[in-house]
């Protein structure tokens, strides 16, 4: 049983590190660069050194050992069983390390993986090998922690690079002038908890970590405190070039702007789409996620050492999917800013977790934030919250206006909302609806008015000018938003004539053209013009931006007074992000021009609260009964979802004219789980196999492909359901053909669900492209070849055949056209050799 398992393990192993370019025998003129189960012998210096406690010999053998371009020792990986937790081998693993010389370390069990620097920090999980190429850039990379270390930072530390003489100045001198002397010329001093953070990283850096997660509120100054660490980094030589990645465009340019006042007096900072072929000569590149995965970008372009320091903003959505790739390939140290970290191992036994399902570990693992950034014990490196924010004096807190119609009146019970409603029959019944059901139920046009009308006549004014104040409205959909838009601008046609021609709300979604402009003119003051009510005061003349996700996070727009939910929340963390719009303090004399009219209104103008409705109970929720020591569930797979963030959903909005907009409609979209008619003969088969007791013998072996030969022989084409694999594909509902072995381990939690055609396809895709990097320029080409060759018989026998001419009448034929004769030949050897093409058949 134990060979079993240990021969399972490396059976992925040995696959993991094919598909990472390492090479078990010589290939195309290059040497195999694969020892396996190399002698090695521990010398007795080294068992003083490290101890004995795993091994009572000083012989052993290193169970693969990967060789670098001259034959020599690079990397030890050390293989467990799967049920075994890989960094139990950590030790044994580094004094083989020692013994051959070697840097680095791979410690796995065939799902969870740790690659180690022995130079630097502890093993960090990945999800893929280093390939040959990305490992050597490692080596180049020889950072000095002493330097960084005896650093000293003060408060000054941003201002003297921003004014290096600014002590000298008279107004700096002279403290009455002190603070206007500092807004005039846009200095910025870190707060003492800003410096505790950078100081956090001295800490960790001394006691050899390489990985800091900054957990910080919003409105806390994460990006100041960024730009210092970027300093102490650069100045102190621990890094040549840093990386600054986002996940959203209008984050991207708002973290250049700032990294440009706070530094560019001695650091040159750029955006990399904006300077793609001069980004090299910029020491900070601030990139969305998306533009490094375009075409796989961060291969092609960039090698794994050109960036020293990566710092992921909004760090909790950057390691889910695709955007890990790019997190993992650079070298050097990595630190995360987050309001809102995501604990994906709260109250999981790893040990119990992963006897049951290894994969369902490793995943979490691969999404858990402080797992990520080197903090497996839970506590971020440094910790800012909004209640320390606030008792500090840097942050304020809502008021909240409790505004439910006569829907949200009602509360919570304990299965959902709880409605009464009015039967056709004229009689009053109780009705119960799920959390999600809101997102799915129609609002009528009373509902919506009520909703505007109350918060116009409630909301915080502008403290200048009386106006409505500076406002976020969060819709449910789309459609949704665009009818509370309509709305809000007819009302505020009626209470303020010829103000706003249309201008007071504007719809900013995804489908808006330059909405994400809308948000940066929204902050700048310009949205829709300025100065409506006052000439000499610079405020947006658009007083509410209407919403559904756009502005969740990251969004920083100081002189926000209202911030509106018009739709229920249950995820903790969209419910914090969003209120964090508001927590900001702002002082609103700076937008004046007229400095009389500043001196008159004396120091009344800042603001001191920002005002919450809540039209749905939310406040109340998260007060009362969302249970805050659940265990998070993991987002599903396969949805399209990116960065580890919710499952991204779409529904529809009715329009009713009847006061009860619940009372007769219901609608629920069908997820990939499908009805439950469709899931009924699965379901019986699945029962049929885990009630088996010669199957349950075998699950326990971990003997997957006995438990295939069973079914073959003992349950398919049995009288009484007649199961098969062509009804079972069927049933399950998926584009593609399913082996057998896919559905046991679908059964048995060893996949969490079954891929699509195109979600295969991309995966074997990026194998092919991380080995043979075809020219960036004929990327999509070669992937459109790749996906054709396989899926389209005609395409196929045409290339088999080589019968070129008939390309001129195939939709392909353009894409054949447009590869280099290489490429023509390689992809189809290619899946010949490695693919199974029956599997993409329905």
């Amino acid at each position: 049983m134990t060979f079993m398992a240990e021969a399972k393990a490396r059976i992925k192993i040995n696959k993991l590190l094919e598909e990472a370019g390492w090479r078990f025998f010589d290939d195309n003129g290059l040497p195999a660069n694969i020892i396996l189960e190399s002698n090695t012998k521990i010398t007795q210096q080294q068992l003083d050194e490290f101890g004995d406690d795993f091994e009572k010999t000083t012989n052993g053998f290193i169970d693969y050992l990967l060789l670098d371009d001259k034959g020599f020792p690079f990397i030890v990986l050390e293989a467990k069983k799967e049920e075994i937790n890989p960094l139990t081998a950590k030790e044994q693993a580094r004094k083989y390390a020692t013994s051959q010389k070697c840097r680095f370390v791979i410690l796995s069990n065939g799902n969870q993986h740790f690659l180690w620097d022995l130079q630097r920090g502890n093993p960090n999980i990945i999800s893929k090998f280093p390939t040959p190429e990305t490992i050597v850039g490692y080596t180049s990379f020889q950072p000095n922690p002493n330097s960084l270390i005896s650093e000293i930072i003060s408060e000054d530390y941003i201002i003297k690079t921003q004014k290096p003489d600014y002590d000298k100045d008279p107004r700096w001198i002279d403290e009455s002038q002190r603070k206007s002397f500092l807004e005039d010329n846009k200095l910025r001093l870190l707060r003492k908890y800003q410096v505790r953070a950078i100081e956090r990283i001295q800490e960790e850096v001394k006691v050899g970590k390489d990985r800091f997660l900054f957990e910080m509120a919003t409105g806390t100054g994460k990006t100041l405190t960024a730009a210092a660490v970027i300093k102490l980094f650069l100045r102190t030589g621990n890094a040549r070039r840093v990386l600054f990645l986002v996940d959203r465009l209008e984050l991207e340019d708002q973290a250049w702007k700032n990294f440009v006042a706070y530094l560019k007096n001695d650091y040159q900072c750029c955006i990399y789409k904006e300077n793609r072929d001069d980004w090299r000569k910029n020491e900070i590149v601030v990139s969305t996620v998306q533009s490094f995965l375009f075409k796989n970008k961060y291969k092609r372009v960039f090698s794994p050492a050109d960036f020293d320091l990566v710092i992921s903003d909004e760090a909790h959505r950057s390691i889910g999917g695709n955007s890990r790739a790019v997190f993992e390939y650079f070298i050097g140290y990595k630190l995360g800013l987050t309001a809102t970290p995501k604990d994906y191992l709260k109250k999981i036994d790893p040990d119990k977790l992963n006897a049951q399902d290894p994969r369902e570990l490793e995943r979490r693992m691969l999404l858990d934030t402080y797992t990520t950034f080197g903090c497996a014990d839970g506590i971020p490196t440094y910790q800012y919250s909004l209640l320390h924010g606030v008792k500090d004096g840097f942050l304020v807190n809502p008021i909240v206006a409790d505004a439910r119609t006569e829907i949200t009146t009602q509360l919570l019970s304990d299965e959902g909302y709880s409605v009464t409603t009015t039967s056709e029959e004229g009689k009053d019944e109780e009705e119960i609806f799920s959390h999600s059901d809101f997102e799915k139920k129609f609002f009528s046009e009373n509902t919506n008015r009520i909703f505007c009308n109350t918060f116009l006549k409630n909301a915080l004014p502008d403290p200048v000018t009386g106006e409505i104040g500076k406002t976020i409205v969060f819709c449910i959909s789309q459609n949704h938003a665009a009818k509370i838009t309509q709305i809000l601008n007819e009302f505020a046609d009626q209470m303020f004539p010829n103000k706003y021609q249309s201008d007071f709300a504007i719809q900013v979604t995804s489908r808006v053209q330059d909405a994400q402009q809308f948000t940066i003119n929204f902050a700048n003051n310009n949205l829709s013009g300025s100065g409506n009510f006052n000439p000499l005061y610079k405020t947006s003349k658009t007083r509410v931006c209407v919403t559904v996700g756009m502005m969740t996070t990251g969004y920083d727009c100081e002189d926000l007074l209202n911030v509106c939910l018009m739709r229920p929340i249950f995820s903790p963390t969209d419910f914090i992000q969003i209120k964090g719009r508001g927590t900001r303090k702002h002082n609103f004399l700076k937008q004046l021009l007229d400095k009389e009219l500043a001196s008159a209104l004396g120091g009344q103008a800042d603001k001191k609260n920002f005002k919450l409705f809540d039209f749905f109970a939310n406040c109340e929720y998260f007060e009362t009964e969302f249970n805050y020591d659940e265990v998070l569930k993991l987002p599903p797979k396969g949805e399209g979802n990116r960065g580890g963030g919710e499952r991204p959903q779409t529904y529809q909005t009715f329009d009713s004219t009847k006061q009860d907009p619940l009372k007769t409609m219901q609608v629920k979209e069908i997820g990939l789980e499908g009805m439950k008619i469709d899931r009924m003969y699965f379901d019986r088969f699945e029962e049929k196999v885990k009630d088996d007791k010669e199957v349950q013998k075998m699950i326990e072996k971990r003997d997957l492909e006995a438990i295939e030969k069973y079914i073959l022989q003992n349950i398919f084409e049995k009288p009484e359901d007649f199961y098969n694999l062509t009804k079972l594909q069927t049933a399950a509902k998926v584009d593609r053909r399913l082996t057998l072995r896919e559905i046991i381990e679908k059964m048995f939690g060893f996949i969490p669900y079954f891929k699509s055609k195109d979600e295969l396809l991309e995966d074997e895709f990026e194998k092919f492209d991380s080995r043979y990097l075809p020219d960036e320029h004929i990327f999509y080409y070669a992937k459109n070849y790749f996906k054709s060759y396989i899926t389209d018989k005609d395409f196929r026998d045409i290339i088999e055949k080589q019968e070129f001419a008939l390309l001129n009448n195939n939709p392909n034929g353009d894409v054949f056209r447009k590869l280099t004769p290489e490429l023509r030949t390689l992809i189809p050897q290619y899946i010949k050799e490695n693919i199974q093409i029956n599997q993409f058949n329905v």
